[in-house]
């Protein structure tokens, strides 16, 4: 199949977090099993530009990833030059599958693949929580999804949702939404056996080595719960924490003010952004993966901590906590200060422990969670909706759909 990617920026602008592993991931693994795959996206890095051509598509891994300059309105990454393209190409794919929501190039997909009787996936990426919505600028938000996103959402072949989590939240988002079929695909991961991990910058090899740790990978976004984190940590007596992550928002300052108050700035430390072999290396030495978020579609960090034998403490709104209670690869409980303290404790108190969930973890990823696995259950449900499309048949609205993989459907049960 030829098949189009389109998500509003893309590798090398990492700022942006998980999304843009996964989409590569996805893509870099349906390559891999043969299929022509392109991706169109801006050339947006924050405030500045990425260092890649406009005027060719970049290889990357296979991928043949096409930029498009944005040239103002750059918070919804609009791009003239990647609606001519859409205008121009998308007849040419089987399938568009499209990622996010809220911003101007999955809307500009979804348009024309619509007006050229292509068949499209919404992937929301974790956009369609009620709470979320409602906490960040909502006026704007209901206005989008009145002019463009429940348009976007009904005519879809599918929305592509990456846990059940996901699933409950975007059926219970709006009631009068007509859905698509919903149709559950994991992100996943091409990690093998965990390696000893050097990291590559001194201020991170000097945070490993000045002993153990738990670990906070993410950004230092309001939702990811680190001031709940930081309020367990301070009812865990000596135990030392490492935060690595971007801070889009501005919100460092506060929390290592918070650190100062509740007495703990000596057992905490922030890194900033980490990639490549610091990521590795921080992941490889750490205790265990903490991810308290409020709310979480899937929850990469918690997937790689996985790969790698590490345990996990995450919170229910994260998507991969089923998958973590289901394997026995963590604890799963509430992000309230005084239980997350708790369930600290018992973590750091029980060694034996932390090496069994740390084995269950890798063998939930070998199981159910590598990118090869995801990838074939993808190429069915695209080939599935191609045909569908062809045959003029479309999904009854409101139907959530499981894949027929048996595979998927234990990771889902």
């Amino acid at each position: 199949m030829k098949i189009l990617h389109v998500v509003p920026t893309y590798l090398p602008a990492v700022r942006y977090g998980g999304p843009i592993a996964s989409v590569h991931g996805l893509c870099r693994a349906l390559v891999r099993r043969g299929h022509d795959v392109h991706v169109f996206t801006t050339n947006i890095d924050g405030d500045r530009d990425s260092d890649v051509p406009l005027d060719a598509p970049v290889d990357v891994d296979g991928v043949q990833v096409h930029y498009f300059r944005s040239p103002a309105l750059r918070r919804l990454f609009w791009s003239p030059s990647l609606a001519r393209a859409l205008r121009r190409d998308v007849a040419a794919f089987d399938l568009v599958h499209t990622h996010s929501l809220f911003l101007w190039p999955t809307q500009a997909a979804a348009a024309a693949a619509r007006r050229r009787g292509v068949p499209y996936l919404v992937a929301p990426r974790g956009m369609l929580v009620r709470e979320l919505v409602r906490a960040r600028s909502p006026l704007a938000k209901r206005a989008w999804i009145r002019l463009f996103e429940r348009r976007n959402l009904e005519k879809a072949a599918a929305i592509h949702v990456t846990s059940d989590l996901e699933r409950s939240e975007c059926q219970r988002f709006d009631p009068e939404l007509r859905w698509s079929e919903l149709v559950i695909l994991p992100n996943g991961t091409d990690a093998g056996e965990p390696s000893a991990a050097a990291p590559s910058t001194p201020h991170v090899a000097a945070a490993i080595a000045r002993g153990p740790y738990l670990l906070f990978l993410g950004r230092l976004s309001w939702k990811k719960g680190v001031d709940r984190l930081l309020r367990a940590l301070a009812l865990v007596p000596g135990a030392r924490l490492v935060l690595a992550g971007n801070d889009d928002e501005g919100r460092r300052n506060s929390l290592e003010r918070l650190a100062e108050e509740l007495d703990i700035a000596g057992r905490t430390e922030f890194v900033g952004a980490v990639a490549g072999a610091d990521k590795a290396a921080l992941l490889a030495h750490c205790t265990a993966l903490v991810a308290p978020s409020i709310s979480e579609n899937f929850g990469n960090v918690v997937l790689e901590a996985m790969a790698t034998g590490k345990p996990v403490v995450t919170s229910p709104g994260v998507g991969l906590a089923e998958t973590v209670r289901r394997w026995n690869a963590g604890i799963v409980c509430d992000s309230t200060p005084a239980v997350l303290g708790e369930q600290l404790e018992r973590l750091l108190a029980d060694p034996e422990r932390r090496a069994s969930w740390g084995a269950n973890g890798r063998r939930a990823v070998a199981a159910e969670l590598t990118w090869d696995a995801v990838a074939r259950e993808a190429e069915s449900t695209y080939a599935r909706l191609v045909r569908s499309a062809a045959l003029g048949l479309t999904t009854s609205p409101g139907v959530a759909s499981a894949a027929p993989n048996p595979q998927a459907t234990r990771a889902r049960s």
